[in-house]
């Protein structure tokens, strides 16, 4: 599968260097640039209206500078010009966290919009890693080094929800955004995989490794 990595704003660790794949065609995300000297990687094209960084100095056709006032974010511009470009996954870095919480939430919404268009998306720092479950979808999550696992409504209620392999298994369960069901869940004793599903309404998935 081709990939496509985002890179945004919240600085990332140089541990998530090991995330990243010889092959991959990486967006950087205005001061997302900022973020590949830390992973040891250079942006394939970089995007922004360069408010929160200084434009950076590349050839000029590997940027690609955004008016200020405008409805797409710069993650979100990303996105879409991956999709346009036909990769098969993306994988968004820098996109949890930080000082404002609303981006974050926002490239909750952007990688939700990814999938809607049949890319594969996955938000990842370096404790968690968030993907998402649309409705008809059974999607296995082997058990790797996440410890806890939650899922939860990203479209305000989700119906006939399917979880297997965990300790708090579901059964054509009712997720509302009123009421945090779902989350901090665990593998199940002996169990090496959790399968999950939903008959109506999205999920966002969120791993996370043990404190």
């Amino acid at each position: 599968m081709s990939r496509c990595v985002i890179l945004s704003a919240c600085p990332v660790q140089p541990e998530l260097k090991r995330l990243l794949r010889s092959d991959d065609f990486i967006i950087a995300c205005d001061a997302g640039y900022r973020n590949c000297e830390r992973l040891g990687c250079k942006p394939n094209i970089i995007v922004g209206d360069f408010d929160s960084a200084p434009c950076p100095q590349q050839d000029t056709d590997d940027i690609v500078v955004l008016p200020h006032v405008k409805d797409d974010t710069d993650t979100e511009y990303a996105a879409k010009l991956a999709a346009q470009k036909g990769f098969d996954e993306v994988l968004l870095l820098g996109a949890l966290g930080g000082k404002r919480v609303e981006h974050t939430l926002a490239n909750l919404c952007t990688g939700l919009g990814l999938e809607q268009r049949g890319i594969r998306a996955a938000l990842q720092d370096e404790r968690s890693r968030i993907t998402f479950v649309l409705p008809g979808e059974n999607r296995r999550y082997p058990k790797e080094e996440f410890f806890y696992f939650s899922a939860f409504p990203m479209e305000g209620r989700a119906e006939g929800v399917y979880e297997k392999g965990s300790f708090y298994e579901l059964e054509d369960a009712v997720l509302t955004a009123g009421y945090p069901l779902g989350v901090s869940n665990e593998y199940a004793e002996g169990s090496d995989c959790i399968t999950i599903s939903t008959r109506q309404g999205a999920l966002v998935v969120v791993e996370t490794i043990a404190d």
